[in-house]
């Protein structure tokens, strides 16, 4: 196995492979928890109903059929490592590719929206791809990314969650995501020439019933989290049951939302030589 295939595996049919009949829940959480968030920082930049967008890392699709309708003049390309969970023909202006973004590329200047959410923590080389998805956005363009930050585990007051945590954020370093990368992004916005940087935080919330989106998750990454020696079966029975209890509240991490402009009227960057342009 190469090292590009050891980095996706755990994306394609490991931790968060979609082999699993638990993925499509973990994303409809993500999408039921998070996309309102999401969608109030879009519509505060200048969206036009002419713009082409680039959704990275589309999940289940929501944030992609949500610009396909924004933008009815324009396109939106809708790409995932695997992409069971969209469908296609959901809208005449909405294009699905399946792709590994670390391998694919788009020509320089193409989107005036490029989004993603929980994406770049995944990668091995994050800091490249904002490099890259930079590039892609055309004079004018917007690049938002959303990622999680994680908090330390030691900070819950309960426990139980401080095991959960600690077993669920080891298993995420040991296949190879950042939970704290968010916090460099506004950094690397700068770095990558962008301007008119700003950011938002939204607060997760582990319990209250219909807005926790950790049941599914923790369900979803169970096996891992249990090979990891830190949580135990009854750990994880007793955690079910703690969700239960609409007293149950606890914040475990927050998604940190930034966003950035690339100049208008700078000419795009020049493709890196001996990569494939796709528009």
């Amino acid at each position: 196995m190469t090292q590009h295939q050891a980095a996706t595996t755990p994306y394609r049919t490991g931790l968060l492979g979609n082999d699993d009949p638990r993925e499509r829940d973990r994303l409809e959480s993500i999408q039921r928890s998070v996309d309102a968030f999401t969608t109030d920082i879009i519509d505060g930049l200048p969206v036009q109903a002419s713009w082409n967008c680039l959704e990275l890392g589309a999940g289940a699709g929501s944030i992609a059929y949500w610009l396909a309708a924004r933008c009815p003049a324009g396109r939106v390309v809708a790409v995932d490592l695997d992409t069971r969970h969209l469908e296609t023909g959901r809208a005449a202006n909405l294009e699905i590719q399946e792709a590994d973004i670390t391998r694919h590329d788009y020509a320089p200047g193409t989107f005036d929206l490029i989004h993603a959410r929980y994406l770049f923590c995944h990668l091995p080389d994050r800091d490249e791809m904002i490099a890259r998805a930079a590039g892609w956005l055309s004079p004018g363009g917007w690049l938002v990314v959303e990622e999680p930050y994680d908090l330390p585990p030691a900070d819950s007051p309960f426990p139980l969650v401080q095991r959960i945590l600690t077993a669920y954020q080891h298993t995420c370093r040991q296949h190879g995501a950042d939970m704290t990368w968010a916090r460099t992004l506004p950094a690397l916005f700068a770095r990558n020439a962008l301007t008119e940087i700003a950011y938002a935080g939204n607060l997760g919330r582990m319990g209250g019933l219909g807005k926790d989106r950790w049941r599914p998750l923790i369900q979803r990454a169970a096996p891992a989290l249990l090979d990891s020696g830190l949580v135990t079966e009854a750990d994880l029975d007793e955690f079910t049951e703690l969700l239960k209890d609409p007293a149950f509240i606890d914040i475990p991490q927050l998604t940190v939302s930034a966003w950035g402009r690339r100049p208008p009227h700078t000419p795009p960057p020049a493709a890196p030589a001996g990569e494939p342009v796709r528009g």
